[in-house]
């Protein structure tokens, strides 16, 4: 590259690093957290179903209403909620960190029946029934309060595809845009068809929007519009002076749907955070040494490089937290637990540089230190790409497909790809430019990228021949699996109370309850998960696993033992707050999301290498699962949010060694292909071994030192790293073997890399 044009390279790069942290500063100073139910707190809502005319209140009407009211809940950009069934009739939703809880109250309780009628004419009184006649004619007033005469519904609700709130562009004020589906569009022109044939001016040319017995908009048809031709295209606009907030809630409660049975709020209160303040501190105690410790590995294996990775990590944590900030993103603890997680990982990209750099300098490649570092992110280019878009993929699709805490997660992972690909590609190579020039240029071994390090010299003294029998590889790898597979079968899931359901009891207690207290003394009773939090003022509830009589006096007495004597005034079953629906929707997601990393693996590698890698993700997800089936550990939410994070990491170490697959290949075309993968999978083994050393101090410690659930949380991100590294050279090498010699060509390139060179097995040029 001219020298003219790396200037100008490292000039945009500089200018957009200080724009990106200006930003960044902004956002934290000015923005504020969103704290979830587990952090601070927030409104809860108690509902229960009533009989309508056409549905009778139950269980399956009051599932049904709890996914309208789920899609509603998600609508209005509250992340993170608890949502569940109690008993046959009730619904309790907790809402976290609510500026207005009056808002949010008043669209989740409306019913939503919106119906479109042909208006018959106009009343000479106000005095006609809302109730339809015998004949379905109705008598409503108007958004003036003129009572029309109403026939039977034509359209409902239910023939609404798409509600989008927006501007007026004639009059200015705000608008509700309809997209029909199915047989609505052809409705709708019948509709206004008909009152098309009425003189323009005359009442019966309007058509009546109603939304719950109550018009909210009744325009005129067109003069344009002939009579029955009606208007076509499969769209109309509702316009009734909305101010802003109205359009869009009423674009809301048509997006998400009428609720089935009609619902009255009996309970509004404010609850306590779920996890106490011990746990919270624990958990940032050690976050922070986790952390630290990854740092310290940092310094001490990459010396000044390592310092400048340090420097690329803190700037990494700010942009990630203010872009969290920027999107209103609500924090929960398993959340920020992730976002640790993700700092750990993010060393990935910055140590898969590192170690291409030493390789270049090794192999005499580079010339000079800034050279080597040059040509190790080249080098490390299409590694990084890869495997942050194969993630990114099924983060987006887990966005727009999936909802709930599936949804939520699909956005902290897109926006942390999107930003370690910032940090990688632009903010740490400014600061490498930056740092490797001058003294440090002339004194190399300041930099920490000059020697090859102790797994490297290792490296050069293995045979890439050792997965020549593949098959005895999956043999090994296929025993472990069944083995965990028969925990699944034998020991059974231990599903959490999210996706079982459990018991919900409420105590008054004489004296103030410290909730502390209560929470270590439930646990003692033998019910660690048990979730405690304030109810009200002075109120204490408990929400665990479905349990027996016996076990909820052991609670009500451990409640006693701490508070006074306890007063049970509530006892109730919920349902699981990881409804079917939530359910069937999270599959799909990640079905769709594995289908499309293998496309993409597909395209940009080689179907046999992309079929390899799903096989190997597969595998990892299967042994976790058994694993914990074996222990007997919950699966629940926060092990949702793991297993995620497994599957994304899992995918990354293999599109890694596949890149260098790939590479290695188009240099030795006559090689047999066992001795490349096996020379790929040595080639990056000190990027994997330096990588799962940083993500182990900081899981090792949340590990040990966290709260309950995120020790688990913990757990399955230490099985998921060492199992989706192992199973990298088990499975998805052995299975890439097993392929290409059924079907020759796995991973060889179209044509020769430009920086070809032959080398032997060690790296060493020949």
């Amino acid at each position: 590259m001219p020298r003219e044009t790396a200037r100008r390279g490292m000039t945009g790069r500089a200018v957009v690093s200080l724009v990106v942290l200006a930003a960044t500063v902004y956002l934290l100073l000015t923005t504020a957290p969103r704290l979830g139910l587990d952090l601070r707190g927030g409104t809860q809502i108690v509902l229960e179903t009533k009989d309508s005319p056409t549905a009778t209140a139950g269980p399956e009407t009051t599932d049904r209403t709890l996914e309208v009211l789920r899609r509603r809940v998600d609508a209005l950009g509250v992340a993170e909620p608890m949502l569940a069934r109690s008993g046959d009739d009730r619904i309790i939703v907790e809402l976290p960190g609510l500026r207005d809880p009056r808002e949010a109250v008043e669209v989740i309780g409306r019913t939503a029946q919106l119906s479109f009628h042909p208006v018959l004419g106009v009343e000479a009184t106000a005095g006609g029934s809302t109730a339809p006649a015998a004949d379905g004619t109705r008598v409503l007033p108007d958004e003036s309060g003129q009572p029309l005469k109403l026939g039977p519904a034509a359209l409902t609700g239910e023939g609404v595809d798409e509600a989008l709130s927006t501007v007026d562009s004639q009059g200015g004020g705000w608008l509700v845009s309809l997209d029909f589906k199915g047989n609505a569009g052809q409705g709708w022109e019948r509709l206004t068809g008909q009152a098309a044939c009425s003189p323009p001016g005359d009442p019966t040319r309007r058509v009546a929007i109603a939304l719950d017995d109550k018009v909210i908009s009744s325009p005129q048809v067109s003069p344009q519009v002939g009579c029955q031709v009606g208007i076509v295209g499969g769209s109309t606009q509702i316009t009734g002076r909305f101010s802003p907030a109205e359009a869009k809630d009423l674009a809301l409660l048509i997006n998400a749907g009428a609720l089935p049975v009609p619902v009255e709020i009996i309970e509004q209160r404010t609850v306590g955070p779920t996890l106490g303040a011990a746990a919270i501190d624990a958990s940032a105690r050690a976050a922070v040494i986790g952390l630290g410790l990854t740092a310290l590995f940092l310094l001490a294996v990459y010396r000044l490089a390592g310092l400048v990775a340090v420097g690329a990590l803190v700037v990494y944590a700010a942009m990630s937290y203010a872009a969290l900030l920027a999107v209103g993103a609500t924090l929960t603890l398993p959340g920020l637990a992730g976002f640790v997680l993700a700092i750990g990982m993010a060393v990935d990209a910055t140590v898969l540089v590192f170690e291409r750099a030493r390789e270049e300098h090794s192999l005499k490649r580079g010339g000079s230190l800034p050279r080597s570092v040059s040509r190790g992110f080249s080098g490390a280019l299409s590694a990084i790409v890869d495997s942050n878009v194969t993630t990114l993929l099924a983060a987006g699709l887990l966005f727009w497909l999936a909802s709930g805490p599936v949804r939520g997660f699909g956005v902290t992972l897109s926006i942390g790809v999107i930003v370690a690909l910032f940090i990688s590609l632009v903010f740490t190579r400014l600061l490498l430019h930056l740092t490797m020039r001058g003294f440090v240029a002339r004194k190399p071994r300041l930099s920490g990228l000059t020697h090859e390090g102790r797994v490297r010299q290792w490296v050069n003294r293995r045979d890439p021949g050792f997965l020549a029998k593949p098959r005895r590889w999956l043999m090994v790898a296929g025993a472990v699996l069944i083995a965990a597979v028969t925990g699944l079968l034998v020991a059974g899931p231990n599903l959490g109370v999210e996706f079982t359901g459990g018991r919900v009891i409420e105590y008054s207690t004489t004296a103030p309850a410290d909730v502390e207290q209560v929470r270590d003394a439930v646990a003692d009773a033998g019910f660690p998960r048990a979730v405690v939090q304030t109810s009200g003022e002075n109120d204490i509830s408990v929400r665990t696993e479905p349990i027996d009589e016996a076990a909820t006096e052991r609670i009500r007495a451990a409640v006693s033992g701490v508070s006074g004597d306890a007063t049970e005034i509530r006892d109730e079953q919920i349902g699981p707050s990881l409804g079917a629906e939530l359910r069937t929707k999270a599959v799909i997601a990640l079905g769709l999301a594995v289908l499309a990393q293998l496309i993409y693996l597909a395209v940009r590698f080689d179907w046999r290498l992309g079929l390899a890698t799903v096989a190997a993700l597969a595998q990892d997800v299967l042994i976790i699962l058994g694993i914990f089936a074996w222990l007997g550990k919950s699966m629940d939410g926060v092990f949702l949010a793991a297993l995620l994070t497994v599957i994304g990491y899992s995918v990354n170490d293999s599109v890694v060694v596949f890149d260098r697959v790939r590479e290695i290949r188009g240099q030795r075309r006559k090689e047999p292909f066992t001795r490349v993968v096996g020379a790929a999978v040595l080639q990056t083994l000190p990027r994997t071994i330096n990588t799962g050393i940083g993500v182990l101090f900081v899981l090792g410690t949340l590990l040990f030192l966290g709260d309950g659930s995120l020790a688990d949380f913990a757990l399955a991100l230490l099985l998921g790293l060492v199992a989706g590294t192992v199973s990298t050279v088990a499975t998805a090498g052995p299975v890439a073997i097993l392929l290409d010699r059924r079907h020759p060509g796995a991973g060889r390139p179209a044509k020769r890399a430009p920086q070809a060179r032959d080398r032997n097995d060690n790296g060493a040029v020949v």
